[in-house]
């Protein structure tokens, strides 16, 4: 089987070498991240609509978890295009970050189309590093479709957690690695290295909820999740959410 997969990754590679070769040259990165967002404007239209049940379900509790001042503060990591806004309740106020700029003229496309939320401000930052948003300054975090590619999920989480007041939650919704010994999985070995540079650094097979576990929250509601894609290496989610 291991045979089978190299084989199969070499072949990948083959009909990928452009892509590869802009990446050995350093020229990738900045490729990916100018078309990565008209990508992920197509792809979450999509996601949406086949997750918003799932949506709808995790953000159902986002009320709860109002400050004492009666408005809820949100934090949304890696917001890409802004896909989310249509979930989150009337009168929230949102920051977004993103490590990617190009993603602001989405953004504002998507406050247009979702007057019901107050937008704040969009910072580029990498989830690891979000020293401009003072500890404790935040009711909820929304990671979704995040942790598969953020470099140290662990520091990301630690990064989470200071921001977070105390009674704070994150809200997340991630894919993550298949059950072994399922199609599903071998695939996701298959495609692997390719995905990863072609999806600007999203890894189909993290175990994204071990370092939620670690990640020492009070509460940890978690899920798994068979999603109703058909972009069968995304399938398998999980989703829920965590109280500092």
């Amino acid at each position: 089987m291991a045979l089978t997969i190299f084989i199969m990754q070499l072949a990948l590679s083959i009909l990928a070498f452009p892509m590869y070769l802009l990446n050995f040259l350093g020229l990738w990165r900045w490729t990916c991240q100018k078309w990565f967002p008209y990508f992920l404007e197509w792809f979450t239209v999509t996601y949406n609509k086949q997750m918003a049940s799932k949506k709808q379900e995790l953000f159902s509790n986002l009320r709860e978890f109002e400050g004492p001042s009666g408005k809820l503060t949100l934090l949304e990591v890696g917001c890409g295009t802004g896909p989310n806004f249509k979930f989150y309740p009337p009168g929230c106020r949102v920051t977004c970050i993103d490590p990617n700029p190009n993603f602001k003229k989405f953004l504002i496309k998507s406050i247009a189309e979702n007057r019901h939320v107050q937008f704040e401000r969009f910072v580029v930052a990498p989830g690891e590093n979000m020293h401009m948003v003072a500890d404790g300054s935040v009711d909820v975090v929304v990671c979704t479709l995040v942790l598969c590619s953020v470099k140290n999920q662990e520091q990301f989480l630690r990064e989470v957690y200071r921001v977070l007041r105390p009674g704070g939650a994150l809200h997340f919704l991630e894919h993550v690695v298949a059950e072994p010994s399922t199609w599903t999985y071998f695939w996701q070995q298959v495609l692997k290295p390719t995905w990863y540079i072609l999806f600007d650094g999203c890894d189909l097979m993290r175990e994204s909820w071990k370092p939620l576990e670690r990640a020492g929250f009070s509460k940890l509601k978690l899920q798994h999740l068979q999603a109703p894609l058909s972009i069968r290496p995304v399938v398998p989610h999980i989703y829920g959410y965590a109280v500092k």
